[in-house]
């Protein structure tokens, strides 16, 4: 006779994938019990309904940051809708692995296979949650900083609760100034990132390939605008210097006084002293899904 576990791991599957007893049960078997490998074994075998819930798109969710000290963290946790991601069953889940995505360093293999309250780890109590609330619940990406060498600053836009909310930002500054001295920077630097979303730190640190694909993009535009040839190059560069400056962070409008660049509102409250941009990292909840 099954025995309890097996018979919860079976139901579990049935729940997540749509198949049958029998066919659950053998995965269970084939795999030793392990859930992730069982939906994934069904799926090449295709008998799981295009894994019912796992193959649905979870573009809604929360982003959560933790802290302690100068160490921070983020991850993004997907929902289907976004009345889930409000549940409290789904927000506590997401505090307590947005906890141990600090104490892992914000690496995703180790945060999975972390133990949780409850002493089931986060990848077991992911599969419960997705049999209980009935939708697919992912967890997408994760980040970390920390560095003796920084002055690490995070911010939430949207809270739902404190450090959970729907856009987060985390911000490293290289910097012989004192944290309170640049604190009010800072928090408004991690505003501009979430506010107008850079791709990159600087010219030099933007993605080629995102920069010769804009290029053909505005140069194919202006031709199909019916615009004469040798305009075209011209309008062409001065379009794609300000794709570069809205794209990068030192180079945009900042957002509290538009007629100054990022760049210029930093050196006036540094001075002679030395400030750098080291990363920053933002996760906006379903953005590219």
């Amino acid at each position: 006779m099954p025995s309890n576990d097996l018979l919860e791991k079976v139901k579990q599957l049935r729940e997540i994938t749509g198949v049958g007893f029998k066919d659950c049960k053998q995965a269970i078997d084939e795999t030793k019990g392990d859930l992730e490998k069982s939906v994934e074994l069904l799926r090449k075998k295709g008998i799981a309904k295009a894994s019912k819930r796992m193959g649905r798109t979870a573009a809604e969710g929360v982003v959560c940051i933790s802290q302690h000290e100068n160490k921070f963290s983020i991850i993004e946790i997907n929902s289907e809708t976004d009345f889930v991601a409000k549940n409290d069953q789904f927000i506590n889940f997401a505090n307590e692995v947005s906890n141990l995505t600090l104490k892992n360093l914000g690496k995703m293999e180790a945060i999975l296979k972390a133990e949780m309250k409850n002493k089931k780890s986060v990848q077991d109590n992911l599969v419960d949650l997705v049999s209980k609330i009935g939708e697919k619940i992912t967890l997408r990406r994760s980040d970390y900083l920390e560095s003796s060498q920084t002055i690490n600053f995070s911010y939430t836009h949207s809270a739902l609760k404190q450090n959970i909310g729907k856009l987060g930002v985390l911000l490293s500054i290289e910097t012989n100034k004192k944290r309170e001295e640049i604190a009010d920077l800072g928090k408004k630097l991690s505003m501009q990132i979430a506010s107008l979303s850079p791709l990159a730190i600087d010219k030099e640190d933007l993605d080629q390939n995102i920069l010769k694909k804009e290029k053909e993009i505005i140069i194919e535009e202006l031709k199909n605008s019916g615009k004469d040839t040798k305009i075209v190059e011209k309008i062409a560069i001065g379009k794609v210097n300000k794709f570069i400056n809205d794209s990068t962070l030192l180079n945009q409008e900042w957002i509290m006084e538009p007629k100054k660049k990022v760049r210029d509102v930093i050196k006036e409250v540094v001075g002679k002293d030395k400030m750098k941009i080291k990363k920053f990292v933002r996760f906006k909840v379903g953005e590219g899904l």
